[in-house]
């Protein structure tokens, strides 16, 4: 197990887990919160007994967004120096761009777990995720409009648009305009909402069974899906096509149908 103060790592049955324990600030993620989740990402993409990245969260709250106070321009201001460079910022907003980015490439299911309400970049980093779970208590928001006068520009835009479509993305990035996890479930944002006293118990069930499939064709399935949102239908087809080609050769498909096979023999 792997902690710090503001958030907690384990690795069980090949599911790791990252659990943000900062309630005393709501879970405002924090530099020190985005460096565990770059190693978890880095490890579940290089580690071949870890199959599934789990980001979870205890408290109040999933998360009520970025930690100002610690980010580049929050630290600027406490200092009392002049306006922070565009260069610099746009270089802080790349850190997390660069680990959303990984997230979505790795070719392993990365599910994130909102047991109370996600905003700001909680939302942005969902957004980034394959599997996307609330608990009935769970609500999302981008008020980075609203509350500081900029936008979500860290996949609060991009990544939320492509799930949710423009006019879901304007009222969550542009009005600001906050969802519950019924109306999230009903706008895509999510794919499954849980009763509270049961959430964990589903959280852990869904995960387990992920960690369980054949590792190359949900990691293909992966890619292949990603693809076709991506490109027009005759490419979407192609990439089934190649991706079937490698699975249809591999040691997991032989394995798998030889043991399909004796089945229906019995």
């Amino acid at each position: 197990m792997a902690e710090s103060t503001n958030a907690r790592r384990t690795e069980v049955d090949g599911i790791l887990t990252i659990t943000f324990t900062r309630d005393a600030k709501l879970n405002a993620v924090s530099p020190d919160m985005v460096d565990m989740l770059r190693q978890a990402a880095a490890d579940l993409g290089d580690r071949e007994d870890l199959r599934v990245l789990l980001i979870n969260a205890e408290g109040r709250y999933f998360t009520a967004g970025i930690d100002i106070a610690q980010s580049v321009m929050g630290k600027a201001q406490a200092r009392a120096e002049g306006p922070v460079s565009t260069k610099v910022l746009r270089r802080d907003y790349r850190k997390l761009h660069l680990l959303f980015d990984e997230l979505e490439a790795i070719e392993k299911p990365v599910v994130l777990a909102a047991h109370a309400p996600c905003l700001g970049v909680g939302v942005e980093l969902s957004g980034s995720c394959d599997f996307r779970l609330a608990s009935e208590a769970a609500r999302f928001g981008l008020p980075e409009v609203e509350n500081l006068g900029v936008i979500p520009g860290s996949g609060g835009v991009s990544r939320v648009t492509r799930l949710v479509g423009p006019a879901w993305g304007k009222w969550l990035a542009m009005a600001g305009e906050t969802v519950d996890a019924e109306q999230a479930l009903n706008m895509g944002l999510v794919q499954a909402v849980y009763p509270v006293e049961k959430f964990a118990a589903e959280v852990d069930r869904f995960v387990r069974r992920l960690a369980g499939l054949p590792t190359e064709a949900v990691g293909l399935a992966k890619v292949a899906v990603d693809a076709a949102a991506s490109v027009d239908r005759v490419t979407a087809r192609d990439v089934d096509r190649l991706a079937n080609s490698v699975l249809l050769l591999s040691d997991e498909h032989r394995e798998m149908t030889r043991a399909f096979v004796e089945r229906k023999k019995k």
